[in-house]
């Protein structure tokens, strides 16, 4: 997509000014994100170190702080962007943002990493914010793909789940001198002050006509449609569940694999950087093929890896294929191979039994992590005695199978990576969907959406912190997304068929006419 075609319509001093707009807000976006999702390597950084002695529960309380923050606030700051322009509360929101993020650095309690969370959480308003500025500056048709590429500040997450695990290890020193940790916020919050600088002094003010006169009630109007709540469960999962595996898959990692921070850092990124990246491409796919074709095919596919994701490590015996007594009798022999029962007519019975050959999986194949499928093994052991009087069809051997499954992290990782990447898509999906229903009123319902979105990045983690203690299980997350995801497509399914027979009753008539000529013909 060249520049021209992006910016049909604006003489090229406007067309030069919208992309750097577009170059400055990315730019701003990935640096909040970045720090958005700080929490999710530092905390766990310093648990692991033992530091801090907190529970699963414990810590997804402090990993969705800031989420929580940035999701309620989305809303206020989309409107505060419709009515005063993206230059002044970006830029603002920037400086701000650098204050409890340095102050995070001095934090001892758990009470004190709550409040700070709670302030640097305002980093994630920025997508609001964003996403209104931006969208005043591109023709309609084309802003799936503006809003794509400002989306891909989502990278930020990436930055940081990559990077950070690595730079705490330099300003620890190994973990030589642990308290080196509290110069990360430092960092952080002088690449927000910075970032804030250049904003102001680089961008202009722009607002959508009509919007500094509008009263409160005439921007929450397009929040009596029922439509734009439903855009907001598909940004639960597409941007919330993002936000939670960000933060999250480091834990996954070092806990499920035994990982150190530094690599479960790398492979977490896995899955946020292509979501981020991928974001442009998917505005690109919603320009082009739509987005609601597009949302088929993201929510079809994340329903499929949730479901592969689902099963976990595993070693379990379980009740396998026994053997039954054809006839009554008694039992006149029992050895590891064989059975033999004596009938009242004086005839034999043997029945052979399957034997336990070797072992299922050698401690070598367990420790290399190197297994793809599963491996399993059956054999049968008797459960009676000479001389025992048995009936028809009593069992006299047990059959016995252990199943071995390794859930290779090299396979978890390559799904969590496609995860990833079609929920990067189904971002730049879902916004495509508001400026062309609500073109308008996008801070408001974009800030709707995000505020939906965010509190999904929020309650997520808290959600896989208390399915992990009632389960034990770690892949308990992916069960709850795959609930989650088929609840999103069965809804869009139901409301793309009200409305075929709505607006194109022929149209659906026919499809459905079709479909049952074919069910009849198969």
């Amino acid at each position: 997509m060249t520049e021209h075609t992006m910016n049909e319509g604006l003489n090229p001093e406007e067309r030069r000014r919208a992309w750097w707009i577009l170059t400055m807000n990315t730019l701003a976006f990935t640096v909040c994100f970045a720090v958005w999702m700080m929490y999710g390597v530092l905390i766990t950084f310093l648990v692991n170190n033992g530091v801090y002695d907190w529970g699963p529960k414990e810590m997804g309380w402090l990993i969705g702080i800031p989420v929580l923050t940035g999701a309620v606030f989305r809303l206020p700051l989309g409107v505060a962007t419709d009515k005063w322009g993206g230059r002044i509360v970006f830029g603002v929101l920037l400086l701000a943002c650098a204050v409890p993020t340095f102050l995070t650095g001095y934090c001892d309690s758990y009470r004190d990493f709550f409040l700070a969370g709670l302030g640097f959480g305002f980093c994630g308003t920025s997508f609001a914010v964003g996403i209104a500025y931006t969208s005043v500056w591109f023709p309609q048709h084309r802003q799936g793909t503006a809003l794509g590429i400002f989306g891909a500040g989502n990278a930020g997450a990436a930055l940081t789940t990559f990077g950070a695990p690595t730079v705490l290890k330099i300003l620890t020193d190994n973990g030589t001198h642990i308290e080196g940790w509290r110069h990360l916020p430092t960092l952080y919050a002088a690449l927000l002050a910075v970032t804030g600088v250049v904003f102001l002094l680089t961008t202009t003010t722009r607002i959508p006509p009509g919007s500094a006169t509008r009263t409160l009630s005439e921007r929450m109007e397009p929040l009596k449609h029922l439509r734009v709540w439903r855009f907001g469960l598909y940004y639960f999962f597409v941007f919330g569940g993002f936000v939670a595996l960000a933060q999250w898959l480091v834990p996954y990692y070092v806990n499920a694999y035994s990982t150190t921070v530094v690599l479960a850092g790398v492979l977490a990124g896995c899955n946020s950087l292509p979501s981020g990246v991928i974001r442009a491409f998917g505005g690109w796919l919603s320009d082009v093929f739509g987005a609601r074709t597009v949302m088929y095919w993201v929510l079809g596919s994340s329903l499929v890896c949730c479901i592969l994701l689902i099963v976990p490590q595993m070693d379990i015996r379980s009740p396998g294929s026994g053997i039954m007594a054809r006839a009554p009798g008694v039992v006149v022999l029992v050895t590891d191979s064989k059975i033999v029962v004596r009938t009242a007519s004086g005839d034999e019975h043997t029945y052979v039994l399957k034997r336990r050959q070797g072992e299922l999986v050698s401690d070598e194949e367990r420790n290399s992590g190197m297994l793809i499928l599963p491996r399993s093994m059956s054999w049968q052991e008797p459960v009676v005695e000479p001389g025992q009087k048995v009936a028809t069809r009593e069992l006299l051997a047990r059959g016995i199978t252990e199943i071995f499954f390794q859930a290779n992290i090299w396979v978890f990782t390559v799904l969590s990576l496609i995860l990833g990447t079609v929920m990067g898509i189904g971002k730049a999906a879902v916004y495509k969907h508001i400026p062309d229903y609500f073109p308008n009123d996008v801070g408001v319902v974009g800030g709707i959406v995000g505020v939906l979105g965010g509190l999904g990045g929020f309650v997520c983690p808290v959600i896989f912190g208390y399915l992990l203690n009632a389960t034990g299980l770690w892949t308990s997350c992916w069960m709850f997304f795959a609930v989650l995801v088929s609840v999103c497509l069965i809804w869009m399914h139901l409301v793309v068929q009200k409305m075929l027979r709505t607006e194109a009753p022929e149209l659906s008539r026919q499809m459905e006419s079709t479909s049952a000529h074919l069910r009849i013909n198969s």
